[in-house]
């Protein structure tokens, strides 16, 4: 059990308090707004789908906007925080989250338009290698962005877009059967494309081990890391990894719709391979000498198309910040321990109604815990479980859910508390108890 606690002492609410205000990581919540419930703190597990705001925000987006008023055009040119190169006061703050040359990454567009951009350059199907790899059960957006690749290349995807069936209990993978898979394809791959957290059950992936073993077999190798990124040190440029992309309104805080993020290796820096071009992937010494002849920054920054978005960049700005400030080493320790307490009380008090999906190795899972709801109330299955899901957010403790029967609870490390996870269990015990 977390910190060594009793199973007394874990549902002893003075010594959860006691433990959080001891907290090395503690003041790192006082850089966000927690929305309230009835007047009191919400208990808020949602940042694995929407980030809380962190405070610093809103003074970043109002520079921008006083900088517009006050300049204009020449806001681009101004100092502090010129818009031209305004993507790059994020780029090294971010490789440092996602564990990348700075060259390697770049802030840019959205999830989907990433990864159909890393496509179109990384999945050149041939009649020889036409098939790409995923989990089956993936998040809607990429299985829509993977078959419309492989139909557009002329390719079925009945046949050339091989859908991983989970072989663990729960609907997880085991490394053996992504192994296997990758054997049993591997001479038809011309590209894998897997998660680093599936985002329903919070499974973790060895992001490296799957790199390895797909070049091994000639594939390509990408990862979506919405769910991981801020989540886990993913370590993207010592993965070895071809692409990857992702969205920074979840783990990373910076708002609805934010916008995403983009890695290259940078053994592509330099690549020649195809890519959808726009003016702001062209280098920047000739960028404005308007010839038509498109010459590609090297490195992540060559795959951008329009202008930045300054207004969504700013708040990214202030969540890089608390990262920055924070550490992902250290919030990942702390992650696993609120996990770790998470699920030491369910399993101790709670165990006939509630359901954990999550692999409960620390290594093999983020800050999430997808948790399926056995019975309660005279209820059972899907049922219960949208039945205590409502019931939760009535009582101000907030997840979310995951058809067919999933409640995700994801206690983010830079802001939620050990007392957050405590009023989770107490309240389904409540609820339980009718």
């Amino acid at each position: 059990m977390t910190d060594d606690l009793s199973l007394s002492a874990a549902f002893d609410v003075d010594r959860i308090r006691a433990l959080d205000a001891a907290d090395p990581l503690r003041d790192f919540r006082n850089d966000f707004h927690i929305p309230a419930h009835e007047g009191a703190p919400q208990a808020y597990f949602c940042g694995n789908s929407l980030g809380l705001q962190p405070k610093g925000a809103r003074a970043m987006v109002e520079e921008v906007l006083d900088k517009w008023e006050r300049e204009a055009v020449e806001g681009h040119f101004l100092e502090p925080a010129p818009w031209m190169p305004y993507h790059g006061l994020v780029r090294d703050a971010l490789a440092g989250v996602v564990g990348a040359e700075p060259s390697e990454v770049v802030a840019m567009n959205t999830l989907t338009t990433n990864l159909h951009l890393m496509l179109v350059s990384f999945y050149r199907p041939t009649q020889e290698r036409p098939a790409i790899l995923m989990e089956a059960g993936a998040f809607p957006s990429d299985r829509h962005a993977l078959e419309s690749q492989v139909r557009f290349h002329g390719f079925d995807p009945a046949t050339d877009l091989i859908e991983l069936q989970p072989d663990e209990a729960d609907g997880t993978f085991s490394m053996a059967a992504i192994e296997r898979a990758i054997a049993e394809h591997g001479p038809r791959l011309a590209a894998i494309v897997w998660p680093g957290v599936q985002y329903r059950t919070g499974q973790a992936f060895d992001l490296k081990e799957i790199a390895r073993l797909g070049h091994a077999a000639g594939a390509i190798v990408g990862f979506d890391l919405a769910h991981a990124v801020g989540n886990l040190p993913v370590q993207l440029h010592d993965s070895d990894a071809d692409f990857a992309v992702w969205c920074h309104y979840k783990y990373m805080n910076s708002g609805p719709g934010a916008v995403a993020g983009c890695f290259v290796h940078a053994r592509h820096a330099n690549t020649t391979r195809p890519r959808f071009a726009g003016w702001w992937g062209h280098d920047q010494a000739s960028r404005f000498r308007m010839d038509g002849r498109f010459v590609p920054t090297p490195g992540a920054d060559g795959w951008q198309l329009s202008n930045p978005p300054i207004l969504g960049l700013a708040p990214l700005r202030a969540s890089l910040d608390v990262f920055a400030r924070a550490g992902m080493d250290r919030l990942r320790a702390r992650s696993i321990d609120l996990t770790t307490y998470l699920e030491s009380l369910i399993r101790a008090r709670l165990s006939d109604t509630l359901q954990i999906v999550t692999p409960r190795e620390s290594a093999r899972r983020g800050a999430q815990l997808s948790i399926r709801v056995l019975q309660g109330r005279g209820l059972s299955g899907r049922a219960a479980g949208r039945d205590l899901f409502e019931f939760l957010a009535t009582r101000g403790v907030l997840g979310d859910w995951r058809e067919p029967d999933v409640i995700r609870i994801s206690p983010a490390p830079l802001y939620n508390t050990r007392e957050d996870i405590l009023r989770f269990a107490m309240e389904v015990s409540r609820w339980r108890e009718g």
